[in-house]
């Protein structure tokens, strides 16, 4: 009786759906289990509640089916929970152009700040974009309207919080309104061929109107794997954040930005370790080919929405067992950068808490942008880097110069490699 009622719940869903703008629920069972496929109201009208229904019925033991041809407006936060449920997501979710509603009606993230819009919830996931489906965040009204300034209020548009056994495969971020595709407490996530574009169709040429848009962002993960990226954006393709621990990259193509990062760490009063992690196969056409930044050990003032106009810094932790390796840095300003200073007046330099050790640059190749062509090894004089190998580094810059070595509150012989510290 459970099952019948279900199913004359989801075909009225549908057929009152139909009869008011198009879109519905229709749902249809297999081995015990519902199948829910969605269609949407169409014309602009805000499609979360048939999704929420779709998610009640189906998204505990079941499957959920947005089709290929479908475009589901998104006019309100939401937030599902689910378990034991396979995602056929190839439609695509498009956030409305309503500012005003998402600057006052979102998740809000503490951690720097930020609010998300869309957040899935739950364990024993699996997602297939089949090459066509995603999320558009519609950022490019953001991005306009905000002129190269950014403002508190931009929603995350794809957030997993609190997860845990997630497959994503095949999956489309385009226009982010912030940070695109975001892992927050999750434990055995694998993301394989994602692609991220926020392009701003406005923006003067040589301006940077899509800042704080990274491609790809973990916080408090376990185990999860990237593989096969492509971004096109603003800030940082990749960004590997506090308490990320066993996260295994390949294969990312950085197209613009700031570059693949560990970091920021230390910004809060907090454990901000970053442990055991491997970076393989980067093509890197942005600022950095890598880098690694974390916060000054100090609490000082800053004069950001990110840091809510509060004194910001201290942070502790280990920076440890990180491994980059086979990157082409063609087209990139520079090769890789530590630096240890985030945040700092310049009262502070060489303070920070961050233990950073064991980090392994390897088979760096291609032709910088810039006619320099120094890695800086900028750490902590409480805590000074350590264990740093820099091997096979070929890349040159536009002159054709070698890469140079230049180092900072570095333990004695604490790098090798270009002369080595």
């Amino acid at each position: 009786m459970l099952f019948s009622g279900l199913i004359f719940i989801a075909v009225l869903t549908t057929l009152l759906g139909q009869a008011r703008a198009g879109g519905g629920v229709s749902v249809h069972y297999a081995y015990d289990r519902p199948h829910c496929t969605v269609t949407s109201n169409g014309n602009g009208t805000n499609d979360v509640p048939i999704l929420g229904q779709a998610f009640h019925i189906c998204g505990k033991h079941g499957t959920i089916t947005f089709p290929k041809d479908q475009n589901f407006w998104i006019g309100e936060k939401f937030n599902p929970i689910v378990e034991d449920v396979q995602i056929q997501w190839h439609g695509k979710w498009t956030f409305s152009d309503n500012i005003t509603y998402w600057r006052n009606n979102t998740y809000h993230i503490a951690f720097q700040n930020h609010w998300a819009g869309f957040v899935l919830t739950g364990k024993d996931i699996t997602i297939d974009g089949g090459g066509t489906g995603g999320v558009d965040g519609n950022g490019d009204t953001w991005y306009t309207a905000e002129a190269g300034h950014t403002q508190a209020g931009r929603p995350m548009p794809f957030v997993l919080w609190n997860v845990s056994n997630v497959v994503v495969r095949d999956f489309s971020i385009w226009q982010p309104q912030l940070w695109a595709f975001n892992i927050i407490n999750g434990t055995n996530i694998l993301v394989e061929n994602l692609f991220v574009n926020a392009t701003a169709t406005k923006a003067p040429e040589g301006s940077n109107w899509v800042q704080n848009t990274d491609g790809f962002d973990t916080m408090d993960v376990r185990n999860v794997t990237l593989k096969n990226l492509d971004y096109t954006g603003g800030d940082d393709c990749i960004a590997i954040k506090p308490r990320s621990y066993d996260v295994m990259v390949k294969n990312i193509t950085c197209h613009s930005g700031n570059g693949p990062a560990i970091g920021s760490l230390g910004q809060y009063l907090e454990d901000s370790s970053v442990e055991n992690v491997t970076v393989t196969d980067l093509k890197v056409e942005s600022k950095s080919g890598f880098y690694i930044k974390c916060w000054t050990g100090a609490l000082v003032y800053q004069n950001s929405y990110e840091s809510e106009y509060q004194p910001r810094g201290g942070g502790w932790g280990s920076v440890r067992n990180i491994t980059i390796e086979n990157l082409d840095v063609t087209g990139a300003s520079r090769a890789f950068t530590i630096t240890e200073d985030e945040g700092d007046d310049g009262n502070h330099r060489g303070s920070s808490k961050l233990a950073v050790s064991d980090i392994t640059l390897r088979n760096v190749t291609g032709t910088l942008s810039s006619q320099s062509n120094t890695i800086s090894i900028s750490c902590s004089n409480a805590y000074p880097c350590d264990d740093i190998v820099l091997e096979d580094i070929n890349n040159v810059d536009s002159a054709g110069d070698a890469a140079a070595l230049t180092c900072t509150y570095v333990a004695d012989g604490g790098v090798t490699g270009l002369g080595g510290c």
